[in-house]
């Protein structure tokens, strides 16, 4: 079944790294604490409990919106200065999670979430620096894929400009070898 996932161009490729400038977009995002997992699955509830109907359309009924693909996490960062570039800082087991909407939705159109944990946020245009990877997504995979696409952007000398984000593809019961991942940061 084919899943929308957002738009987006490849700049350069290098085996299972990529850059890619992506359009805009609008996400539907919640922040949950937690070690990974557990916020992982916390916000993929909250979220896809407004996306299954809890929320409220321009006509003020109900509205189902179509699964995409991926959901994303990242840890939630807080501004530590006011220089420019700002300087953003892990806080420690609070994650922001995030489902992209399909495209056919605008902010005015997208319903309502009832849940007011559930926001939404349009997100401009974007260069993101991209490593792919299969299998689950555990802590110490993450970090060292992270490690892996970092090093690859300090030999280009290619600045990111935000916290790292995961990006998972699959539903849970996809088999590990089959599941696509990917660790994604804005440069």
């Amino acid at each position: 079944m084919a899943i929308e996932e957002p738009s987006y161009k490849v700049l350069e490729k290098s085996g299972d790294l990529e850059l890619r400038a992506y359009e805009s977009k609008i996400v539907a995002e919640v922040f949950v604490s937690g070690e990974m997992n557990k916020a992982s699955s916390a916000g993929f509830r909250l979220i896809a409990d407004y996306i299954f109907g809890n929320n409220t359309s321009t006509t003020g009924i109900s509205e189902k919106i179509s699964m995409t693909a991926p959901v994303t996490m990242e840890p939630q960062s807080e501004k530590i200065s006011m220089t420019a570039p700002v300087t953003l800082e892990k806080t420690a087991g609070r994650w922001r999670v995030h489902f992209v909407m399909p495209s056919s939705y605008t902010m005015a159109s997208l319903p309502k979430p009832n849940n007011t944990d559930v926001t939404l946020r349009e997100v401009a245009p974007a260069n993101y620096a991209v490593i792919t990877f299969s299998g689950l997504a555990s802590q110490k995979k993450v970090t060292a894929q992270t490690d892996i696409l970092m090093d690859w952007l300090d030999s280009k000398g290619i600045k990111t400009l935000n916290t790292p984000e995961l990006a998972r593809y699959n539903p849970p019961w996809t088999l590990p070898f089959l599941r696509r991942n990917e660790i994604m940061v804005v440069y």
